[in-house]
């Protein structure tokens, strides 16, 4: 964009304003970034009690097929006391025989489902134990949320406060930006942010890096307002540089 060659504006104002549109822009980007970091946080809390929800419900499962073996082998041990009692009562030897076969049936399926209930209660105690150590992780978890989450809040505290305190610096430079600038300088900032000003580096637009004519660089450093042809930002000469 030609600009009026009679419309002056400083490097020194220019680069303040650059520095402060970028101080602003990462604070606004850290600002973003806490409420993303609480919700990793609070993920990683969901993630661990999740896993101890998911253990209770294998342990809750695992009592209760024991308590339902339990009670099938006190069933069938009451069974095979009343066919004890029925032997003692047999009245021929074809019942008799028929009752040991009965009791030792039963007597066998017994001794399988003490095994099984042996095994079952091993298996819980080791699902007990591993639950335990889930549940000291999610409270290590817990413990480690609180501090990040303490850490974030208060570093989004201090982003806020310095947020205040740079849009105070910019509105105290933007009333040094001349009248007949500003309305160009709103349309810039809207459209492109940060990125509506940059340095000459190396004899290029700090922010596209096209090369600059040297008619363009001269126009900088007499303090006219100059554009980069390509990208359209306002152009400044660095510190590092004369005006």
């Amino acid at each position: 964009m030609a600009s009026p060659k009679s419309t002056e504006i400083s490097t020194p104002l220019l680069r303040r304003l650059h520095r402060i549109h970028q101080q602003r822009a990462d604070l606004e980007s850290q600002a973003r970034r806490g409420p993303l970091q609480l919700k990793a946080v609070q993920a990683s809390i969901d993630v661990a009690t999740q896993a101890v929800d998911a253990e209770i419900a294998v342990l809750k499962k695992a009592r209760m097929v024991s308590d339902e073996k339990h009670l099938q082998l006190q069933t069938r041990e009451a069974h095979v006391s009343q066919l004890q009692r029925r032997l003692n009562e047999a009245a021929t030897n074809k019942e008799f025989a028929l009752l040991k076969e009965q009791i030792a049936a039963d007597e066998q399926a017994n001794s399988v489902q003490n095994d099984e209930i042996f095994e079952i209660l091993e298996r819980i105690d080791t699902l007990e134990a591993q639950l335990a150590r889930t549940k000291e992780k999610l409270a290590e978890v817990e413990a480690d949320a609180a501090k990040r989450r303490a850490e974030i809040e208060d570093r989004q505290k201090r982003v806020a406060i310095d947020l205040d305190r740079v849009e105070v610096q910019l509105e105290e430079a933007e009333t040094l930006i001349p009248a007949a600038v500003k309305a160009d300088y709103k349309r810039l900032l809207e459209a492109r942010g940060e990125e509506a000003l940059a340095p000459i580096e190396n004899e290029s637009c700090g922010g596209c890096y096209q090369t600059l004519t040297t008619q363009v660089a001269n126009q900088v450093m007499l303090s006219q307002l100059t554009y980069c042809p390509n990208c359209n930002a306002m152009l400044y000469l660095p510190e590092d540089r004369s005006v």
